[in-house]
């Protein structure tokens, strides 16, 4: 079967709609998430459904518990349609369900919105970085799934604006639109994916070998699929999905499996690391930290929400260009231990002057959180979904990146469900205990992370395998031009006559 005559052929183009994939899916989610942000300190909203604590909470959290449900079977899934089906299969499942919430009558049917919304984002956030991953070159691959989650400020940017505009609307359509245009990034997810190719190693282990080879070709090299680059990483490919077949373990004895319990418990730490060391106490419940700042007027949270939406959006997208020149461990560490300085300079300023009236120190409260927004937005936002399919073998990287989501919503529910009690009940100390918590993540990334930057997801094998398994040279070395033979053997590679590199230093 040929690439579809869509797909580009010029590398720069695929790299383009690649990305574009990521960013949409992003703004997707960076919607949804700021959405409930923004309708917590809405009138209309607040009025229409006469919310208590518990049903704020439980709005807020129902897409988390969809995203859950999905996760569990989401990696069975994308590894059985493949990448991409699974990504249309989202972006419908998402349009369905903003369109329920944004015509709820009562709670119930706004609830059962949410969930579906949450839902079709469960298969998404597996699906998506997944094929990015595995289809953007080395190169450019920590940009490509660093904007995943920068684009992520999009959304959130884009929800804040419309609904500081629609705020002020007297009838029920103030939240409902902002609900309603959650269908347009589905609506262009399916539209770009018309142009987007699958995972070359998603089809190398269908027996898809041309199509993958040429994908591969187009990726790295605008199409030359006798360039060494290309056939060192398709053969590297071939050989790591034969030697994980060859084993014939099920799913379950793999996951079993010494060194991916240890990717397993990476993947999954990192999950706390991405949705609990503050960021979505800010995100979430922005209002009741303003409040407890000594700024309560809901139309100047709003307007503070929009400012620190698009600040945070600016420096992850910055961060995005730079995710490949800092290690993976320093980028992450770093940023927990600036965040933790943060959160606890915050709490301090929040104790002293949340109630006082005096404008400096409400001004200082509010530019930690700005501050806050910028450390976890420089680390940890890049590597939200770039690090955990780095990590995964390709064996257990679609299930992997199931049980990572199912993590993340397990602890966006935990956020959602505990923090605004938490903040009725101690306010300012819920900073302390969270600053404290993010010490133990940096010790975690210290002793146990890998560093992944700058290797091939099969090189990345012989950090916890302990062996590469393929006899090719490092990709790192054949753009060096140190493992290139002068003189190229002709072998046949997915029935094509293709040029092959030589292994071992020349």
């Amino acid at each position: 079967m040929a690439v579809s005559k869509l797909i580009p052929r010029n590398q720069k183009a695929l790299l383009a709609v690649i990305i574009m994939t990521s960013v949409i899916d992003s703004v997707l989610v960076g919607y949804d998430s700021s959405l409930m942000g923004s309708f917590n300190v809405m009138p209309s909203y607040l009025n229409y459904f006469s919310l208590t604590t518990t049903t704020k909470s439980l709005n807020t959290a129902i897409s988390y518990m969809g995203g859950c449900v999905m996760s569990l079977f989401a990696g069975s899934i994308v590894d059985w349609r493949g990448r991409k089906e699974s990504i249309v299969w989202s972006a419908i499942i998402t349009l369905i369900g903003g369109i329920i919430q944004g015509a709820a009558q009562n709670i119930g049917m706004f609830i059962a919105g949410r969930f579906i919304v949450g839902f079709g984002l469960g298969l998404a956030q597996v699906s998506t970085p997944t094929l990015v991953a595995e289809t953007a070159p080395v190169k450019w691959r920590g940009f490509a799934l660093g904007m995943y989650y920068a684009c992520w400020g999009c959304g959130t940017l884009i929800a804040s604006g419309v609904c500081y505009g629609t705020q002020s609307m007297s009838s029920t359509w103030a939240w409902r639109i902002p609900s309603l245009l959650q269908a347009a990034p589905s609506i262009w997810c399916l539209i770009i994916l018309f142009f987007v190719p699958e995972s070359p190693r998603w089809l190398i282990s269908k027996g898809r070998n041309d199509e993958a080879l040429e994908i591969i070709a187009i990726a790295n090299c605008d199409g030359d699929t006798t360039a060494p680059i290309v056939l060192v990483q398709y053969q590297e490919i071939q050989d790591t999905l034969r030697w994980e077949k060859e084993r014939e373990l099920s799913i379950t004895q793999t996951l079993a499996q010494p060194a991916n319990r240890r990717r397993l418990l990476i993947t999954t730490t990192f999950s706390i690391m991405v949705m609990l060391p503050g960021t979505n106490i800010v995100q979430f419940y922005f209002g009741d930290m303003l409040s407890g700042a000594g700024i309560s007027d809901p139309n100047t949270q709003l307007q503070i929400n929009v400012i620190l939406t698009a600040w945070t959006l600016v420096v992850a997208v910055v961060a995005s260009f730079f995710a490949d020149k800092v290690s993976r461990k320093v980028l992450c560490a770093g940023a927990l231990s600036a965040g933790t300085i943060a959160l606890y300079i915050l709490a301090g300023l929040t104790a002293k002057y949340g109630e006082s009236g005096y404008a400096p120190g409400v001004y200082g409260t509010i530019a930690m959180i700005f501050i806050y927004n910028a450390t976890y937005a420089w680390g940890i936002t890049p590597l939200t979904v770039l690090y955990p399919p780095e990590v995964l073998s390709f064996d257990i990287r679609a299930v992997g990146m199931g049980i990572y989501t199912f993590a993340t919503k397990l602890c966006g529910l935990f956020v959602t469900m505990v923090v605004p009690f938490g903040l009725v009940a101690i306010g300012w100390k819920v900073y302390i205990i969270n600053a404290s918590v993010d010490i133990l993540m940096v010790a975690f990334v210290i002793f146990f992370w890998v560093e992944t930057r700058g290797l091939t997801l099969e090189e990345v094998d012989k950090l916890f395998d302990g062996e590469k398994h393929s006899n090719v040279p490092d990709l790192e070395a054949v753009i060096d031009g140190e493992s290139v033979a002068d003189d190229f053997d002709k072998r046949n590679l997915g029935g094509a006559q293709v040029k092959v590199v030589e292994t071992g230093k020349q």
